[in-house]
């Protein structure tokens, strides 16, 4: 199966954008509707957020679409019966699946990659999914069913775990872009973040780079993507 992953940033180079929504938000039946829509509206790539209880990084937007898809009925069996004919509407945009790891445990690893497969699902995004029990237990159920896992890379994050991540994947690094959660402001210093990111481009690494966290306006985006191939949008900051 063809890498759609890499061919959305071999065809586009920079400036790749990637949106992110939650399932089943603002009603249960929104999911495919809304996908139809960021592909029309020129989403290089799209992430469909798994809703989830107690996320750990979302920040408040999430928070509320999430416990709203859930008070609608969403869960992975709905997401996935929703999803089932993705490439006859949406034939090329990489989609992944972000979420926690406690649902997709609950659902079954292998059953909840065998169902991304089947839908057409690209990529795979589980931040707390320690590295060390991906590689143990769940790496061959990945390449199994030709799945791309993405992992998460912050100001923290050592060098030879940044290469080990790396040497993971073929789909793309996500550069957190620093401290707090989803749709907050972000409180790095510029010249912290600014070192940071030239960090990891001075590492020569062999996946492009998607720069998340704080991006939600047009400005964020554009600074973003000075560091990176492209920037990721959970939530938009309207009116700026």
């Amino acid at each position: 199966m063809a890498n759609r992953i890499q061919q959305a940033f071999e065809k586009k180079g920079k400036n790749l954008l990637n949106v992110y929504f939650t399932a089943g938000y603002p009603r249960l039946e929104s999911t495919v509707p809304v996908l139809q829509a960021l592909t029309k509206a020129g989403a290089d790539l799209i992430e469909i957020g798994m809703p989830f209880s107690d996320p750990l990084a979302d920040g408040p937007v999430i928070q509320q679409s999430s416990t709203v898809a859930l008070q609608n009925g969403m869960n992975l069996r709905v997401l996935f019966t929703q999803l089932q004919d993705l490439r006859s509407t949406v034939p090329d945009t990489p989609v992944l699946l972000m979420g926690y790891l406690n649902p997709v445990m609950q659902f079954g690893m292998e059953n909840f990659c065998r169902e991304a497969a089947a839908a057409g699902v690209d990529g795979v995004i589980l931040p707390d999914l320690p590295l060390d029990d991906y590689v143990a237990e769940y790496q061959d159920v990945f390449k199994r069913h030709n799945l791309r896992p993405v992992f998460l890379i912050t100001p923290q994050t050592a060098p030879e775990r940044i290469r080990r991540i790396d040497e993971l994947t073929d789909s793309f690094l996500y550069l957190v872009s620093g401290p707090g959660t989803t749709g907050g402001a972000n409180t790095q210093a510029e010249g912290v973040q600014e070192a940071y990111f030239q960090r990891i481009e001075e590492m020569q690494l062999r996946n492009p780079r998607l720069i998340g966290f704080g991006i939600g306006d047009k400005a964020s985006f554009q600074h973003a993507c000075q560091y990176a191939e492209g920037a990721i949008i959970g939530s938009a900051s309207f009116g700026r």
